[in-house]
């Protein structure tokens, strides 16, 4: 446990994180993931059909909004600034 994480939690202060992830959308052509899978079969390794990259985000929340509160604010901040929503879908988890 960090130095950080020691104050927060000896201060009584929890954090909810949300998990965002971000993939291009069915359709949409991904170069980097044709490389990423040319590289791995140059590799050595078999049997893979397609490969798709994409984004993650972990995002710690302070607890002073409910569960639904923190999900439709992660999700405002997921379509308006961490996805491109033309070309990209994102999904949204929040643990407590």
């Amino acid at each position: 446990m960090t130095r950080r994480n020691e104050e927060l939690c000896g201060s009584g202060v929890t954090h909810m994180k949300a998990k965002v992830f971000v993939s291009l959308k069915p359709g949409v052509l991904d170069p980097q993931g044709k490389a990423i899978q040319h590289s791995v079969e140059l590799l050595g390794f078999t049997g893979i059909s397609d490969v798709r990259q994409g984004k993650y985000f972990e995002i710690a929340l302070q607890d002073s909004a409910d569960q639904e509160q923190a999900r439709e604010s992660v999700a405002r901040m997921a379509r308006e600034v961490l996805s491109n929503p033309i070309i990209e879908d994102y999904r949204v988890e929040i643990e407590a």
